[in-house]
């Protein structure tokens, strides 16, 4: 044990004192930030203004077509549909003619056949639904008055039932599709976090094995050590420096959150009807309350307790087969023909753990949780919705057995593959190692 703690030791502080990884865990949060900045200014810098001309022979829609800061129509007189057709081609300050033919008996089929929109640019998909939503709202309104229907009758039969669901099985706590959301959003997060982690910084085992191997310092450090706890001491201080690399990241997003929280609100004070316009659309403040009392209604114990221990069973159980790859091999391109076996298994667990969201107690959930290669992910994917005890128990001694006996057949892969030079690994190669 002192050997491994040696040896976790130094991985550790070999990776922490690396210029790349300050300067990674320094910068990534703000990378992805600035990433993500620069996609939202892609999409604001490619959105569109068109203006439209609007001919209305059936005189229903004057007025009633409204302008908005994407899509600006301008009505013009019947008679000039000919002249605005034969200028449209080369016209730099209309994008297009709307012709509305006349609406006659009432017939709204005839309307919506002979409509149609002559333009001289690319209009886009979002600015044609756009023109079609407008148009579509104007003739129902027309419709109502037809039936006789007024506009607060129509409200009232669009709206939606509302049915309240009750869960017997967790204290008759209601269950509501904002509950269900946020239980959803959490554990996407959480599957992802932990799919990445294990990807990332099982590869980052298998490089440092693979390095210490082609650099032959490995054969000197065997020397004072059994390879098996030169294993167990890399995949702990890997291990180690990623948990360091995730607090630092999770304290760096509270202080922003908390600075970015305080700025925006003192912007948004300062933003001319920013307040009433906001607050007209959408209750920000009651959204946020209720999302709050959805986190609260949560186990967050048990939730936390699960996403430790399969968090770092999954990742130990999966970094013991990196270790093992990367002492079988000899470069990191032989290295590709035998991660595919680990990465499928996660992948499968991930993408399956999808469908879990409409049907977290079904079979499909059951297995992908309860076998090892993917319950580090489905079980995390899982657990915010609620898992029955036996279950939770039953994965966990099953992921814990199996990590134990994956630790065992690396260990004897990287007794032997971590001295062997020249050498292509196969599997059958591999087999005869872990038999001898």
């Amino acid at each position: 044990m002192n050997n491994i703690f040696l040896i976790t030791k130094r991985e550790f502080l070999t990776q922490v004192k690396k210029k790349s990884f300050i300067i990674l865990t320094l910068l990534a949060p703000i990378l992805i930030i600035g990433f993500g900045a620069v996609i939202g200014l892609m999409f604001k810098a490619n959105e569109s203004h068109n203006t439209i001309e609007v001919i209305d022979h059936s005189g229903i829609f004057q007025g009633q077509l409204k302008s908005n800061d994407k899509l600006t129509y301008l009505f013009v007189p019947t008679v000039t549909e000919k002249a605005k057709v034969d200028q449209l081609k080369g016209n730099e300050t209309v994008d297009g003619i709307l012709i509305l033919p006349q609406l006659s008996n009432q017939n709204f089929d005839h309307l919506q056949k002979e409509s149609r929109l002559i333009v001289n640019t690319k209009i886009g998909f979002e600015t044609k639904q756009r023109i079609v939503s407008d148009i579509t709202n104007v003739i129902k309104k027309e419709k109502m008055k037809k039936l006789g229907i007024a506009e607060n009758q129509l409200l009232s039969l669009d709206k939606s039932f509302e049915l309240k669901t009750i869960n017997v099985s967790e204290d008759n706590k209601e269950d509501n599709d904002l509950t269900f959301g946020v239980k959803t959003g959490l554990s996407m997060i959480l599957m992802y976090v932990t799919f990445m982690f294990i990807i990332i910084y099982g590869v980052r085992v298998m490089r440092s094995v693979l390095e210490e191997k082609n650099n032959r310092v490995v054969e000197i450090i065997i020397s004072s050590v059994k390879p098996f706890e030169l294993m167990m001491g890399k995949i702990l201080g890997v291990t180690l420096v990623a948990l360091t690399q995730f607090t630092i990241w999770i304290a760096m997003s509270v202080v922003g959150a908390l600075v970015l929280n305080t700025g925006f609100s003192s912007l948004q004070d300062n933003i001319p009807g920013g307040n009433e316009e906001m607050m007209n659309k959408l209750d920000m403040t009651q959204v946020a309350t209720q999302i709050s009392h959805s986190l609260l209604e949560l186990n967050f114990p048990l939730i936390i307790f699960v996403f430790i221990v399969f968090f770092l069973l999954g990742y130990i159980f999966y970094s013991s087969i990196y270790a093992a790859i990367g002492s079988a091999v000899d470069n990191e391109t032989e290295t590709q023909q035998f991660t595919l076996f680990a990465i499928l298994p996660l992948m499968l667990g991930m993408y399956g753990s999808f469908s879990l969201m409409n049907n977290p107690d079904g079979p499909l959930g059951f297995w992908l949780s309860i076998i090892p290669f993917t319950s580090p992910v489905a079980m995390i994917a899982r657990i915010p919705f609620g898992v029955p005890v036996w279950q939770l128990v039953l994965s966990i001694v099953l992921l814990l057995g199996t990590t134990v006996f994956m630790i065992f057949l690396a260990g004897k892969i990287y007794r032997v593959g971590i001295l062997m030079y020249g050498n292509k690994a196969t599997l059958k190669e591999l087999w005869k190692w872990i038999r001898g």
